[in-house]
């Protein structure tokens, strides 16, 4: 059974930093395309970051410079580090897995930043 779990959300005031980890079970991460999303209330879930299997990265331009997604494979983890997070940054994030057809998703870590 594929589980995502997600942690490390939390109520940070505006220009904290968070660390986000999406632990990985029945899949081993460094073999998909691992992903992190975001949702606002009443608004789509958009894409926040991603690394490849090889360990390329890709950046949503609003998090350019701000965040950093990582992965340790002895843990089958992947982070989403948050740096300087804003008002704007406040949503449910979610980690995704994909390889192929296989598409898992986590349940998803409140991040709620006060101005």
């Amino acid at each position: 059974q594929v589980q995502l779990v997600e942690s490390g959300g939390g109520l940070v005031q505006a220009g904290g930093s968070l660390r986000l980890s999406c632990a990985a079970s029945g899949i081993i991460a460094s073999n998909y395309i691992m992903r992190w999303y975001r949702q606002a209330p009443g608004k789509q879930r958009d894409l926040v970051a991603l690394i490849s299997s090889g360990g390329s990265t890709n950046y949503a331009d609003s998090v350019k410079g701000r965040f950093t997604i990582d992965r340790d494979n002895a843990k089958n983890t992947v982070y989403l580090q948050m740096n300087s997070l804003r008002p704007e940054d406040t949503a449910v994030y979610y980690c995704n897995a994909k390889r192929l057809a296989q598409n898992y998703w986590g349940q998803g870590t409140q991040v709620t930043v006060s101005s």
